[in-house]
């Protein structure tokens, strides 16, 4: 794993939890009901996830252990994405073809991160 894909990764988990905070409401959206709590908690606290993960991975100590846990994190979301693809199933085509492409985007984020985790020393 080159540093480039590890500041890649660290780049986007820090992007998407700062997101979190920033714009909150698209995140309250994918928390799935049975969830309790209120969303807005969900999507805090899986910010302050993505935003410890892209910590720990930029930190070389850390990096496996972070990296690891990020791939933990981008499995845990997925019904989050389920609940997108559902709720947005009777949308028009564009917006469907987002929420339907997001489900098998997880399976190289997942990748990605356990080759990060695998590279670290």
């Amino acid at each position: 794993m080159t540093d480039r894909s590890t500041r890649g990764l660290v780049a986007l988990l820090a992007g998407a939890g700062t997101m979190h905070f920033l714009a909150p409401r698209p995140f309250d959206a994918l928390i799935p009901r049975r969830l309790p709590g209120s969303p807005r908690a969900w999507t805090y606290l899986s910010g302050v996830a993505e935003l410890a993960c892209a910590a720990a991975i930029a930190n070389p100590r850390t990096r496996r252990a972070g990296a690891l846990a990020a791939a933990g994190l981008f499995v845990a979301v997925f019904p989050g994405n389920v609940k997108m693809a559902v709720d947005w199933r009777r949308r028009p085509l564009p917006q469907r073809a987002v929420a339907y492409g997001r489900l098998p985007l997880q399976v190289p984020l997942v990748l990605w991160a356990t080759r990060v985790a695998r590279s670290a020393d």
